[in-house]
Parts: structure tokens; C-alpha cells; sequence
């Protein structure tokens, strides 16, 4: 079998872009000696032949499908480009439904600033402008009922130019969004996600960092630190009524062992006697089973941050913050043993000597005490 030049460009053309040989064969019917043929004699002819890249071609393709609807606009359209201003405008407006509006405007050169003041300044009073719209927002909504709410604008507008209604894609997506409608394939994975999620990660604590108790809410988080060529987490739990570190522990690994192991040394510290609510981000040491069948044996309420929203664990990020910069970014530890000893310190400075504003400038101990004292005159009565 012949085949033309043009034919032989075209498959040099798709190997170039990534069609394997194999695949080019079955489809053109050609055999692997013919088309290393073809390939030896494009590289060692003295003609230089020009093959598109994908990119080009595909500019090329959507040059051409711009020229065609110019073209058709122009057909459709009963005045020209010369026509006057005003007579371009009602002409344009006709073809508003059927033609986008770049198009449309690009066909009888109008601006589309200009186009857009014209829709704007008449479309309330235009009385079958709003009935043509109507009609089109009833059409639109019976063919996405009627397909289960999977299509989109495109394949909708197909659907309705196959049963005479001439329109545009951007016309129907314009009018989809106004009627808030959009297709499930759109949002389907993420409300299935977002489902799932908001039975199990609920975020319980929503920002509300004011306890009214010790023990009413733990919150917790880990962080990494850079010790000699190798990262040290640290995991923490703070009490949110007095902000004071409760537990902590320090490990090469990031692991569920971390954070069950801090947790248990906060519960042997304060056996908590009320409800709890545990709250921490999303990381995989605090969904996993082990964990969280730790707290529910605690009868603890788990609260997890949302995705991508560090400020929802905003007290245990601040601790972090302060103990990096107030301590550990101070330092040059020669060894684990003196870094772990300057968390030691640090913490014992943090709970009993610094002062919080949101404590009113008393330290977590004095807030504690505080609470106690309180807590004692009030039974004495």
C-alpha cells in the first residue's frame, strides 16, 4: 500500500509526540521495518521537514475552530461589520444565546465592554430577552434532571443543539450557575470525603480556646527539631484552661507510640475526674485505631483540626513557637542529653515563671492555683 507524504508526516509526527510503534502499526496497517524506514530517511534527508509540535498543532486546531464560528456568526448575522454601532448591538443580542460572547463580538468587531453595557442597560426591559432566558433555564434544568444531574454545560448544550435548540456552552453555564446547579461528577469525590470525615474527624473545639475548668480540654501536637544531622520530635499536651504543659515526650521516631506514651503520662498526672475533650490535628498518629481506642477506653471526646487549618490548634502551635525561638534556636546542643534537658528546663520555666497575656499575665501554675483557691472558698460556704 502507498502512502502520501503527507500521511507518512502525520505518523512521524504522532511517534514524536509519544504514540508507541506499536500502536501506529495496528492503526496504519504498516509494518516495523517500514516505519524505521520512514524515521532513518526524515533524519538523514537533506530536506528539512517540518512537523508541528502537539502544542502548535493543538493552537493550530483551535485557530481554525475560532475562524469557524467567526464565520458562522457572520452567516447567521443579517448586517455586517460595517453595519452601524446600534444595529451591530440588536444583532448581537439575538445570537447572545447561541454564540459565546469573544465570538460574537470578535465576528462584527464590538468590544465586549461595549456589548456588555448594551446586555446590561436593556436586558430588564426587554421583554423577550427574559422570555428566551426562562424558556432556556426550564430547558436546561429539565435536560439535567433528566440525565441525574451528571452532565455538565458541555454536554448539556450537546443534548440541546441535538434537539433543535441552538446555544452556546458559555450561555449554558452561565445560566447553570445562576441556577446553582452543577454536575455531581464535579463535587462528587469531595461531599463522599467530606461525609466520611465529618462522622469520624468532627471538629469538636472550633477555635473555642476558653476552658472553664482544668481538665476540660487537652489539646496536643507534635513537632520536629534538627538535632545533629537527624530529626527529634517533641510531643506535647497542654491544658487549654491554664495553658500548662501537662506531658511531654521526646523521640527519633514520629510514631502513635509518641503520642500514646505522652498521653498516658498527662493521665496518670492528672486522672481527670469530668468529661475531657482531646483535640489535635489530623496527623497519623492521632487517627490511628491504636490511639483513638485508647481515648474512647478514657471515655475522651476526640476533636481533630480541619484540613489545612493550623490555626484550629492554634494554643499547641503558639507553645511550639515560643519554646523554638525562647530556647532551642538559642542554642548549640553538643548532645541528646543536653537538648532534652533544655526542654526539661524550658517547660518548668514556661509553666511557673512565664507569664501569659490571655492569663492576664499570670503563669499556667498560678492560673491552677487560681482555679483551686476559687474552687475551696466556694465549697467552704
Amino acid at each position: 500500500m502507498a502512502y502520501t507524504e503527507e500521511t507518512k508526516a502525520t505518523i512521524l509526527h504522532l511517534l514524536d509526540n509519544g504514540t508507541s510503534v506499536k500502536e501506529l502499526c495496528m492503526e496504519y496497517n504498516i509494518s516495523r521495518s517500514t516505519l524505521y524506514r520512514w524515521l532513518h530517511d526524515l533524519e538523514y534527508s537533506n530536506v528539512a521537514v517540518d512537523i508541528p509540535s502537539a502544542k502548535d498543532y493543538n493552537a493550530l486546531q483551535q485557530q481554525v475552530k475560532k475562524l469557524e464560528n467567526i464565520i458562522s456568526v457572520l452567516k447567521s448575522a443579517k448586517c455586517t461589520v460595517h453595519a452601524p454601532l446600534k444595529e451591530k448591538l440588536l444583532e448581537l443580542e439575538l445570537l447572545y444565546d447561541q454564540y459565546d460572547v469573544r465570538t460574537l463580538c470578535e465576528a462584527l468587531e464590538v468590544s465586549r465592554g461595549t456589548f456588555y453595557n448594551h446586555i446590561l442597560r436593556n436586558k430588564r426591559g426587554n421583554a423577550w430577552f427574559e422570555k428566551r432566558r426562562e424558556e432556556y433555564r426550564i430547558l436546561i434544568r429539565d435536560v439535567f434532571d433528566e440525565y441525574r444531574q451528571v452532565l455538565g454545560a458541555e454536554k448539556i448544550r450537546t443534548v440541546l443543539v441535538q434537539r433543535g435548540h441552538q446555544v452556546s456552552t458559555e450561555y449554558v453555564a452561565r445560566l447553570m450557575k445562576e441556577m446553582g446547579l452543577s454536575s455531581v461528577r464535579t463535587t462528587a469525590k469531595q461531599n463522599y470525603l467530606n461525609l466520611r470525615e465529618s462522622g469520624k474527624k468532627r471538629n469538636v473545639l472550633r477555635q473555642q480556646f476558653n476552658a472553664t475548668r482544668p481538665n476540660e480540654v487537652w489539646v496536643s501536637d507534635v513537632t520536629c527539631f534538627r538535632l545533629q544531622d537527624r530529626n527529634h520530635y517533641i510531643c506535647v499536651i497542654l491544658d487549654l484552661f491554664s495553658r500548662k504543659v501537662i506531658a511531654y515526650k521526646v523521640s527519633k521516631k514520629n510514631s502513635t507510640q509518641l503520642v500514646t506514651s505522652t498521653f498516658k503520662s498527662a493521665w496518670e498526672e492528672r486522672v481527670p475526674e469530668l468529661e475531657l475533650l482531646f483535640h489535635s490535628d489530623r496527623g497519623a498518629q492521632y487517627t490511628s485505631h491504636r490511639f483513638q481506642e485508647l481515648l474512647r477506653r478514657h471515655s475522651i471526646v476526640q476533636s481533630f483540626s480541619n484540613s489545612g487549618k493550623p490555626h484550629d490548634n492554634a494554643v499547641a502551635e503558639s507553645f511550639f513557637a515560643s519554646l523554638k525561638k525562647e530556647e532551642l534556636y538559642r542554642k548549640d546542643y553538643a548532645s541528646e542529653p543536653d537538648f532534652k534537658r533544655s526542654i526539661s528546663a524550658y517547660i518548668e520555666f514556661y509553666n511557673m515563671k512565664r507569664p501569659h497575656r490571655t492569663l492576664k499575665n499570670r503563669t499556667p501554675c498560678q492560673m491552677e492555683e487560681d482555679y483551686q483557691e476559687v474552687m475551696s472558698q466556694s465549697h467552704g460556704k
